[in-house]
């Protein structure tokens, strides 16, 4: 299938949401490593929520899903991570109407609108080892995969292809945002936590539609 309902979007969050819950620990030792510690347990505690707040609410669009999601973050998380993670599922959805399906088209709009949102806010781009890192390539594999009139499986495996790539270039430089910027060179080697949690997020969507679309 080349689209998917809000009822799949729901519970495609909802897996996202368990594996981002599950990497906590994997979150926090990276983030321990260059940065406050406490990005895991951010991680945890907002997308704990987003799976308790879609439980008992039951979106009807695809935009409602990713609304409550983006606002749930916002409201829950706590700190910056809060606020960049809840602009990545608000802010693509903007002046949308809603719609009970989305392709990868709709799929490449949001994320790419996203991810200028979030450069605006945070000033961010790539090779500033913030989240960015990931959600540029993987945003971009959408869009080239859409373009090439791709389904949901190969744009979002793509995608998660193209987001660890990001991780793994995020190691490579040195960090321009957050307290990792005061390690300087001896930041080179580590990844980015924001940058692996877009990743385990592209990876649990990718590993969804694939058994379930």
């Amino acid at each position: 299938m080349n689209q998917m309902d809000y009822k799949q979007c729901r519970e495609m969050i909802l897996y996202v949401a368990q594996k981002i819950v599950e990497s906590e620990p994997y979150l926090t030792e990276i983030d321990m490593e260059i940065g406050d510690g406490d990005h895991g347990t951010g991680m945890k505690r907002g997308f704990s929520n987003v799976m308790k707040t879609l439980k008992e609410r039951c979106p009807e669009s695809m935009e409602e899903v990713f609304r409550v999601t983006g606002w749930t973050l916002l409201d829950t998380m706590g700190g910056d991570s809060g606020v960049l993670f809840g602009t990545v599922f608000i802010s693509g959805i903007s002046k949308r109407d809603n719609h009970l399906f989305w392709n990868l088209e709709d799929f490449s709009q949001v994320f790419n609108r996203s991810l200028l949102a979030l450069k605006e806010r945070g000033k961010a781009k790539v090779g500033d080892k913030t989240m960015v890192d990931a959600l540029e390539p993987a945003a971009e594999a959408l869009r080239l995969a859409a373009a090439k009139g791709k389904g949901l499986k190969e744009g979002f495996s793509q995608a998660a292809e193209c987001a660890g790539k990001g991780v793994e270039y995020s190691k490579n430089v040195k960090a321009r945002f957050g307290r990792a910027k005061y390690f300087g060179e001896k930041a080179i080697g580590l990844q980015d936590a924001g940058a692996t949690s877009v990743w385990i997020i592209f990876r649990s969507m990718s590993q969804w539609i694939e058994e379930n679309i």
